[in-house]
C-alpha cells in the first residue's frame, strides 16, 4: 500500500485520484458516530480528517502508519472499533475475503465500514487488460462490484450508500485530464456504472436479533369469551334453576 501511496502524490492521474477519494471520504465520515475510527492503508493522506471521534489513527503493512500489520490479522480487539476505512485496501491484498472477514470481526454492531475500490469494468480496467498488471495502480485486484455486495451479504453487511467516481480516461497528463473533466457531470447522470472508482459504505448489522411481539397484542378467541361469559354467569347465579 505504501507504493500506491506514493503513486497518489506522483503524477496527474494519481492527484486527479486523491481529489476524487478525499471528497468521497469526507462526505463519507463526516455523521458516522462513536469514539474510535482507524484507517487502513494510504499513508500520508487523511481520510479520516472530516471525522469527529475522539479517537482516530492510521494503520497500515508499510510507510508512516502508527501500527505495522497485515490487513488479514489486525491486531484489533473484536468489536471494538465504531468506523474501518479501507481506501483500496482490497485492491492490494492477496486475501481480501480475509479483509473483510477481518473487518466484520472488529467493528462493533452497527458500526460503519467505508472503502474504495477500482472498477474492472471501466476505462481504468480496459487500460489495466492493455498495458498489463507490472506497475501501481494497475497491479491492484480491481473487484467486481457484484463479489463485494456477495461477501458483504455474506458477512452480515449491509449496503447503505455506493459513490462512483473518476470518469475520465485514465490519463497520467494533468492537460489532458483537464480536458475530460466533462465526463464527470456526464458519466455520473448517464452511465454511473461505468466510472473507475467506486466507493462503499456498510453498517454492521448484530446477527440473531429477533423483534419479539407484546404478549397483549395476542387477541383472545371469540369462541374463548363467550366461554368466559357463561361461566360468570354461573358464579354470579349460583340458585339459578336454570342450571
Amino acid at each position: 500500500m505504501s507504493t500506491f501511496s506514493s503513486w497518489l502524490d506522483e503524477g496527474g492521474l494519481g492527484q486527479y485520484l486523491l481529489q476524487s477519494e478525499q471528497a468521497y471520504f469526507d462526505a463519507a465520515v463526516a455523521d458516522a458516530f462513536g469514539f474510535r475510527a482507524l484507517q487502513f492503508g494510504a499513508p500520508g493522506h487523511d481520510f479520516l480528517r472530516a471525522n469527529r471521534m475522539p479517537w482516530r489513527a492510521c494503520i497500515g503493512d508499510s510507510g508512516a502508519v502508527a501500527v505495522r500489520c497485515d490487513a488479514a490479522q489486525l491486531p484489533i480487539d473484536s468489536r471494538s472499533l465504531d468506523l474501518l476505512l479501507l481506501p483500496h485496501t482490497l485492491d492490494f491484498t492477496a486475501h481480501p475475503h480475509q479483509v473483510l472477514r477481518e473487518a466484520e470481526r472488529v467493528l462493533v454492531p452497527e458500526g460503519r465500514l467505508v472503502l474504495t475500490g477500482f472498477n474492472p469494468f471501466s476505462a481504468w480496467g480496459g487500460r489495466r487488460l492493455l498495458q498489463g498488471r507490472s506497475t501501481v495502480p494497475w497491479s491492484g485486484n480491481f473487484l467486481r462490484l457484484s463479489r463485494l455486495k456477495d461477501w458483504f451479504e455474506l458477512l452480515g453487511f449491509e449496503l447503505s450508500d455506493s459513490v462512483f467516481m473518476c470518469y475520465a480516461p485514465p490519463l497520467d497528463r494533468q492537460d489532458w485530464l483537464a480536458h475530460w473533466q466533462f465526463m464527470e457531470r456526464v458519466g455520473h447522470r448517464c452511465w454511473p456504472l461505468v466510472a473507475g472508482v467506486y466507493g462503499l459504505s456498510a453498517i454492521k448489522r448484530q446477527r440473531g436479533m429477533r423483534l419479539i411481539k407484546p404478549r397483549w397484542q395476542a387477541r383472545v378467541p371469540v369462541a374463548n369469551l363467550a366461554v368466559l361469559g357463561d361461566r360468570r354467569h354461573a358464579v354470579d347465579n349460583p340458585h339459578d334453576e336454570t342450571l
